[in-house]
């Protein structure tokens, strides 16, 4: 052991600090570490999980990327689109898909005996992913959509259901208005007809989300009778939507497949289609990098002090030891030694405190959230080893670095002026 090491660990001694002054401003110190890469970690797990769940809730709900119509419709009623069955091929086999499934959406108008809502159908086929609304399922069960007929099942979420006072099983009327071209034989010349139509549709299941954007008007259905209210051909859908192995390759795919595509449709990703939710998302990165840079800067300041203090209350040491012929590197390497042991254990009980919370919110949900505003209903947290690894070695590599700076003082200190004798 070198002699910087062996006077480091007489100085950091719990035996050797009895009456210290600067004992408490040391814990004070290790604390302020402790505390802060506590709050560091739990900002990165907070930040990455809330991102993650509302991204995979909207994505559940809806999908990553959307093929529609170019065409925009005055009455917000989506025109059909029809794509060969080669052209679905070939997006199917691109190694970033994971699946693309039809779908249709229609405004309409619940009825029940005492009340009225709008809602918006979504109409599906058998190929649909139902993993996510299966996940969400309170009561009931899913669709059948296997039948020769077009099904009069009808999904429906909690939050309408409590609204209109429907149970499992209810059967409730929903009005619709349609457009179709009629042609005039007496004026040889077609026209766009509207007319009203009415589906009794049976609740067959009932979901929960607590995304209340969707859960307030969304519902679910049989995509043949989404078809056969607008009287669209079978080969017709609204949209056809594509399920990516990897958000991460959202932009990049959305781009491939309007180059293959071209511009007779619109590709939409999931980012364009609710912008304004994804503005917001981005937005926590910032506040979660302001919250990190003032925690690290609180720990470094805390340490420094500390060390100041450390180094003055021991100024006839440094007088002694350079007496004996130690130099200026030497001596701060003591205090550096010092330092590391401090900021060590800052680190480790910041860790497993940091961690230890992120663990039993990850499995236990003990903090809720308002739904109604986060859209979750507890605080979402992510697990991310490699980001924790990266913060520790960060908050390391800057508070050995700043606390060069008051080992510097020690190059001032002379044994001359230090020594006291008696």
């Amino acid at each position: 052991m070198s002699a910087e090491r062996f006077i480091a660990d007489r100085i950091s001694g719990t035996g050797n600090s009895k009456g210290s002054i600067s004992k408490p401003i040391v814990k004070i110190g290790i604390i302020g570490i402790t505390l802060g890469v506590a709050v560091m970690l739990l900002t990165i797990s907070i930040v990455l999980g809330f991102k993650n769940e509302i991204t995979s809730r909207i994505t559940g709900l809806t999908t990553h990327i959307a093929i529609g119509n170019i065409n925009v419709n005055p009455g917000n009623e989506q025109e059909p689109i029809s794509i060969s069955d080669d052209s679905i091929s070939y997006l199917k086999n691109l190694p970033w898909v994971l699946h693309i499934q039809k779908t249709a959406f229609k405004n309409g108008l619940l009825k029940t005996e005492t009340e009225n809502e709008g809602v918006l159908l979504k109409g599906v086929g058998e190929d649909y992913d139902f993993s996510f609304l299966n996940k969400h399922l309170v009561e009931g069960r899913l669709p059948d959509l296997k039948g020769e007929e077009a099904s009069k099942d009808i999904l429906i979420s909690k939050v309408l259901a409590e609204k209109m006072n429907i149970k499992l099983n209810d059967k409730v009327l929903i009005h619709f208005i349609s457009q179709h071209t009629i042609y005039d034989s007496l004026v040889g010349g077609s026209y766009i007809k509207s007319e009203q139509r009415s589906r009794k549709l049976k609740v067959c299941g009932i979901f929960k989300t607590d995304f209340v954007d969707f859960d307030e008007k969304l519902s679910v259905v049989d995509l043949r009778q989404v078809q056969n209210i607008n009287f669209w051909q079978k080969n017709q859908v609204g949209n056809y939507e594509i399920g990516l192995k990897s958000f991460d390759r959202l932009e990049e795919s959305q781009e491939q497949i309007r180059e293959f595509l071209g511009y007779s449709y619109s590709v939409s990703s999931v980012k364009e289609i609710y912008q304004n939710i994804f503005i917001w998302l981005d937005k926590l990165d910032i506040n979660g990098v302001i919250i990190i840079v003032l925690m690290i800067l609180v720990a470094t300041i805390n340490m420094i002090t500390a060390l100041l203090i450390l180094i003055l209350e021991r100024t006839n040491m440094v007088g002694l030891v350079k007496a004996l012929g130690m130099s200026n590197a030497n001596v701060r390497k003591i205090f550096i030694h010092i330092s590391l042991k401090l900021i060590g254990r800052g680190l480790l009980w910041g860790n497993i405190i940091g961690i230890g919370l992120c663990l039993l919110q990850y499995y236990f949900h003990i903090a809720k959230l308002d739904s109604e505003t986060y859209y979750v209903d507890h605080v979402a947290v992510q697990i991310n080893w490699w980001y924790f690894l990266l913060l520790n070695v960060g908050t390391f590599l800057v508070c050995v670095l700043m606390l060069l700076l008051p080992t510097l003082v020690i190059t001032k200190l002379t044994p001359i002026k230090t020594l006291k004798f008696d």
